[in-house]
């Protein structure tokens, strides 16, 4: 078995670890990143199907996000973003509900919208300004509760959260209780208010391929996974690494099994399908969600139509959701084929299935009681989303912080 010694060894390469390793290679520091898979970027990872763009499970990247539009070139990632509203299917039809203060001209539609009632569209604004004022460490520092708890206090009728709130953050979240903890709640509420929803031209792995090309080809291992794990070492297929410190940066379960006593989180899950189509049911960039409909589907869009790079040939690209429960169900493309028809007629029989993917580890549950923060013990230290918000930033964030508290000892 092969022994060799290292400063800061890093294991994950998601964006946590790859955060991470940047700032110490660049404060001049030596690191090394070992990374269990074929690839970086964790859980968010983008494969090129027959030409088609497939982000593994459907992700979108706010471009207002502070933490990670310091670290990230945003431009060399040329986002494109999504307008800022919703489709929503309610009473027989997708029906807009646009934000009126950054698409006025939409306001007499979104008004006569049949969802919610016309207060509901008057706390919206209220809730909208208040959180424009709030400073994002004002969210992050007041006591939570859950998300639904937040929404009845701020007087929204059930009509409102059923078939807006329900469709458009559980899809953030990944269930629609919305028992997610409030901070998370108000502080993507806060970036879709400052800036966008969108999807970088090349797919959402180019976020972590950027973050990757900054560090040196010898500081990052791929298919290296780490069979155990004590103070001051680690062990990989390829023998011992020892180093001053360890940063764990993978995600909370395997976190949970290579530090004996940490308890793993608890899993939102998500199933993604995804078609071809010669043309997209809809030519908005926006999302659509269920409304008052019932079945598997949750909420589908046309990344294609939000940056056709996505397409190889100008077809459509068809993004299919479905959250919680409705991942276990048999025979998943035949149902969703069978919703889809309902939805947009007999043209979707003619749509070519590509993929789907399965993500039982999608995001880690978030909880109004969640207490975040990196954890240290020893030289070992453990960052990731399940420290601290499950969501890109959430995921820099957290890695920063972590190679910080290394600099400074």
């Amino acid at each position: 078995m092969n022994t060799e010694s290292v400063e800061t060894l890093v294991v994950g390469a998601g964006l946590s670890g790859l955060a991470a390793a940047v700032r110490l290679h660049e404060a001049g520091r030596e690191v090394l990143v070992l990374e269990a898979s074929d690839a970086v970027g964790g859980r968010v990872r983008t494969d090129r199907v027959n030409g088609f763009l497939l982000d593994r499970g459907f992700q979108v990247y706010l471009d207002a996000y502070p933490e990670s539009g310091a670290l990230l070139d945003l431009a060399a990632l040329d986002l494109r973003p999504f307008e800022p509203g919703a489709l929503i299917w309610r009473k027989g039809k997708l029906r807009r509900l646009m934000d009126v203060f950054r698409r006025p001209g939409s306001l007499f539609e979104s008004a006569l919208a049949p969802i919610g009632t016309p207060l509901d569209k008057v706390r919206v604004a209220r809730l909208r300004a208040r959180l424009l004022r709030k400073p994002l460490d004002a969210i992050w520092s007041e006591r939570p509760r859950a998300t639904i708890d937040l929404l009845h206090a701020e007087g929204f009728s059930e009509d409102m959260i059923d078939h807006f709130f329900r469709g458009f953050y559980g899809g953030i979240f990944l269930e629609d209780l919305l028992v997610t903890s409030s901070r998370m709640f108000e502080f993507t509420f806060a970036m879709f208010s400052r800036g966008s929803a969108t999807l970088p031209a090349s797919g959402m792995q180019a976020i972590p391929e950027q973050l990757a090309a900054r560090l040196p080809a010898s500081a990052l291992r791929l298919q290296s996974p780490v069979r155990s794990l004590e103070e001051g070492r680690v062990a990989t297929e390829a023998g011992e690494i020892r180093a001053k410190t360890i940063l764990l940066a993978t995600d909370g379960t395997a976190a949970s099994a290579l530090v004996p006593g940490r308890s793993a989180p608890g899993w939102n899950r998500t199933t993604c399908l995804y078609f071809a189509a010669p043309e997209a049911p809809y030519r908005d960039r926006l999302i659509a969600l269920r409304g008052d409909r019932t079945g598997l589907i949750h909420h589908l869009c046309i990344p294609s139509n939000v940056s056709p790079s996505y397409s190889p040939d100008g077809r459509a690209l068809v993004s299919v959701s479905l959250i919680g429960g409705a991942c276990d169900e048999a025979d998943l493309e035949s149902r969703v084929r069978h919703e889809l028809l309902d939805w947009f007629g007999p043209a979707t029989e003619t749509w070519d299935w590509l993929a789907t993917y399965s993500i039982p580890r999608a995001l880690p549950v978030d909880p109004p009681g969640h207490q975040s923060g990196e954890v240290r013990s020893g030289s070992l230290l453990v960052c990731g989303d399940h420290t601290r918000s499950g969501s890109i930033e959430g995921a820099l964030g957290s890695g920063r912080l972590a190679a910080e508290a290394i600099l400074a000892a």
